[in-house]
């Protein structure tokens, strides 16, 4: 069983930054994709960002062009820079991993953008 742990979540004001790791508990290059995703109060999970095992990347319309995805297999980790942030981007930040048919959560982290 694969464990996955994000953290870097925060309280941080409209216009500022944060960066989300999520470590995996072993070897993530053979992940096929993984990515983040997140869900607001009285909302459904939303896609945030993916990025695949050969580093292709895709966002959210809404997340596009301020957050950046990444992935660094040797440290096991995957990362979200999430730049220029907005009330609305409020949520519990989630990393997902796929293997196969396997596929793997981490238990959430929290993001509070203030005005």
């Amino acid at each position: 069983q694969v464990q996955l742990v994000e953290s870097g979540g925060g309280l941080v004001q409209a216009g500022g930054s944060l960066k989300l790791s999520c470590a995996a508990s072993r070897n993530i290059f053979r992940f096929n994709t993984m990515g983040w995703y997140r869900q607001a109060p009285g909302k459904q999970r939303e896609l945030v960002a993916t990025i695949t095992s050969y580093f292709s990347t895709n966002y959210a319309d809404s997340v596009r062009g301020r957050f950046t995805i990444s992935r660094d297999n040797a440290k096991n980790t995957m990362y979200l820079q999430m730049n220029s942030l907005k009330p609305e981007d409020t949520a519990v930040y989630y990393c997902n991993a796929l293997e196969g048919w396997a596929e793997y959560w981490g238990q959430g982290t929290q993001v509070t953008v203030s005005q």
